[in-house]
């Protein structure tokens, strides 16, 4: 690895900001990495994307020189909304509150339609537990884009989250013509779930299936939630389904073998582990742990 690192030079134009990108991309050392980056906070060739993305690689390793460049692609585009959102989380992540803030008004100034910021500064409250502040910055996020679908998801769920199921399937229904009536039935079948209202969101899971007989993520919830009203051979049914459907995820199957170990099918649940482990043989640690025989 060593040996091609130094060989990138060779095929990339001098004393370009590219050229020092593309080598740190190729080193997993953090000190090293921001050695090949930091020159570029001198370099006048350097766009603020390039200093941006030079920050971002260096965020975990060596996160004051990458608060530098990014100061620095704020000074060379000032008007760039990319470069707050990005000191947004580089403060967040160094407890600099203040900064942490000035950067989200600055952003907010910058970009007064956009929701990004409204939107980060909800992926920083729901990390530190605060659902209800995350309701309010997103509800701001869909109401400046709410042609956004997945804006109109998230604002659904988090309303279902704080119990207020009935607006959260208002929202979510006038979504349908952006993500199909399929997934529309299967959101609305979640938020149900919250209530503990399992009956009518098997129903809507059923719906939804019949609706997109291709739909993954229908069959997955109409199988779990057969299993929680008693219909153990209808969730079977629909666990096989979601997993022939997508066959490279293992939570279908996963579930099959708790639902099978649940109901007391020990024979049937060891064929299915042995067909996850034959599947996923990198991942034998999370199948010993989903598929776990008493």
């Amino acid at each position: 690895m060593a040996f091609l690192i130094h060989l990138i030079p060779l095929f990339l134009p001098r004393d370009v900001p590219a050229q020092n990108l593309a080598i740190a991309r190729a080193i997993p050392d953090s000190a090293q990495r921001a050695k090949t980056l930091k020159p570029l906070k001198t370099n006048e060739k350097a766009t603020g994307a390039e200093l941006r993305e030079a920050a971002e690689l260096l965020r975990e390793g060596a996160p004051l020189d990458a608060y530098e460049l990014a100061r620095e692609a704020e000074r060379r585009e000032p008007g760039a909304v990319e470069t707050q959102l990005l000191l947004v989380k580089l403060c967040h992540e160094q407890r600099m509150k203040r900064c942490e803030e000035e950067a989200f008004t600055k952003a907010e100034k910058l970009a007064p339609g956009d929701a990004r910021a409204e939107l980060l500064r909800a992926d920083i409250q729901e990390r530190q537990g605060d659902v209800r502040g995350a309701l309010e910055s997103v509800k701001k996020a869909y109401e400046k884009e709410p042609e956004l679908a997945g804006v109109g998801v998230r604002y659904g769920r988090l309303l279902s989250s704080v119990g207020r199921g009935d607006e959260a399937v208002e929202v979510l229904r006038g979504l349908e013509g952006k993500l199909g009536r399929g997934r529309i039935l299967v959101e609305e079948g979640l938020v149900r779930v919250a209530q503990g209202r399992m009956e009518e969101a098997k129903e809507l899971f059923g719906r939804a299936v019949e609706a997109d007989p291709r739909l993954v993520m229908g069959h997955y919830h109409l199988g779990m939630t057969a299993f929680r009203v008693g219909d153990v051979r209808g969730a079977e049914e629909a666990l096989r389904e979601a997993d022939r459907l997508d066959m490279s995820d293992m939570r279908s199957l996963s579930a099959l073998c708790e639902v099978q170990r649940q109901s007391g099918q020990k024979d049937a649940m060891l064929a299915t582990r042995m067909d996850l482990e034959r599947r996923f043989p990198e991942r034998m640690d999370a199948v010993r742990t989903a598929c776990r025989a008493e």
